[in-house]
């Protein structure tokens, strides 16, 4: 981590209650919108009540078609941009932290996911960011988000001076604050419309299993204002997907081969991650001085080292493997995908990276948020 440890808080309560003021404050300045607007295909009654009933999902707050306001900010190119120069096209717009760890890149992945359901309709969708970090809005800052989240050219990035993003933070209902070294902004996502009325906005979870849900509530919400209301290319269920925790045996794929199996039985170590972390870590220094730990396992008895990494949120199925390949020299622990998610549910991950300590009965006896020296590393796992 930086000096500045730079993320979202995802659950804590105080958040969870300013959302719920949020939400009501866009009902009430939505009041007075305009009625006349394309209504949103629906998805069935089931599916509706899935999600309603679903922890893991935002299904939306309805913004009555108001006006969304306007802005001229410069993408992670350097170029002039503003929303009304999108007329035409339905819009995903998210409010995003250049250096969030956390909650930012399951919505990133959400958007992508979105638009990828709608096929060649996708060409009719504008996938916005604007930046919700006060201490990084540099163009060179979303732009090295951009490129670890492989977004560069899927996406407009945008960003300002503090003042100009303020202003657009307030415009939209963002909170957004730096309290004790962390960022705490509010994760909200605007679905607009083409003549620029806002739709809906949405406020992601901390939940890795339910990304390519939330990316087909989107979707569907998107496809009911595009122009023949598309099908999208898959329906899947919006039921909650339960977390698979230490007290589930679990084989996951290894890289480059082979499989692992955590859980009860014996106990573990496992260090989360995700490749983009290289954007604001030493990421590859990281994951090759833990080869200390695991040199020690045997003659010390310390517990199995696991680093996981959270394929749901990479950029492409191949991100592990390419990155692990590039270090150029194995690890010596092994390295497994966290395909669906679910693991990192199960174990409570709320950041990357993030140390999970397990006992033999399948008990989490301790976990960290962030980077630690192998030292304390150690002295952590003693503990099992």
């Amino acid at each position: 981590m930086t000096a500045v440890n730079r993320r979202d808080l995802a659950r804590p309560a105080r958040t969870l209650t300013r959302f719920a003021v949020m939400a009501a404050l866009l009902a009430v300045a939505a009041c007075g919108a305009s009625a006349a607007q394309t209504p949103a295909a629906q998805p069935n009654a089931g599916q509706m009540q899935a999600a309603a009933a679903n922890p893991d999902l935002d299904p939306g707050t309805s913004q009555g078609g108001r006006a969304a306001p306007d802005f001229h900010l410069v993408n992670q190119f350097g170029q002039q941009m503003s929303l009304s120069e999108f007329r035409g096209k339905v819009i995903i717009l998210a409010f995003t932290d250049s250096e969030c760890t956390t909650v930012c890149p399951l919505t990133t992945v959400s958007m992508v996911e979105a638009k990828d359901l709608l096929g060649a309709a996708g060409d009719k969708v504008q996938l916005l960011g604007i930046d919700a970090n006060p201490a990084a809005t540099k163009v060179s800052d979303v732009m090295a988000y951009s490129r670890a989240h492989a977004m560069v050219n899927q996406w407009d990035f945008l960003t300002g001076t503090p003042a100009q993003l303020r202003a657009v933070w307030k415009a939209y209902y963002i909170y957004v604050q730096i309290e004790k070294g962390q960022v705490d902004h509010t994760p909200a996502l605007y679905v607009i419309d083409q003549q620029g009325r806002e739709e809906k906005v949405y406020l992601t979870t901390m939940a890795y299993a339910s990304v390519g849900q939330e990316a087909q509530i989107l979707a569907q919400e998107v496809a009911g204002l595009l122009p023949g209301h598309p099908r999208l290319a898959s329906d899947g269920s919006l039921a909650q997907i339960t977390g698979l925790g230490p007290t589930s045996r679990v084989s996951l794929p290894a890289v480059p081969s082979g499989t692992v199996t955590v859980g009860p039985g014996r106990p573990h170590l496992l260090v989360f991650f995700a490749t983009w972390l290289s954007e604001t870590s030493s990421l590859g220094a990281e994951l090759t001085a833990l080869g200390a730990y695991a040199r020690k396992e045997g003659p010390d008895g310390l517990p199995q080292l696991v680093a996981v990494d959270e394929a749901v949120t990479e950029p492409s199925p191949d991100s592990a493997r390419t990155f692990l390949a590039g270090l150029g020299r194995p690890l010596g622990y092994p390295v497994v995908l966290d395909t669906t998610g679910r693991v990192a549910d199960g174990y409570g991950v709320q950041d990357q990276p993030w140390y999970v300590l397990t006992s033999a009965t399948g008990k989490i006896i301790w976990h960290h948020d962030g980077w630690l020296p192998v030292s304390a590393v150690e002295a952590a796992a003693r503990k099992a």
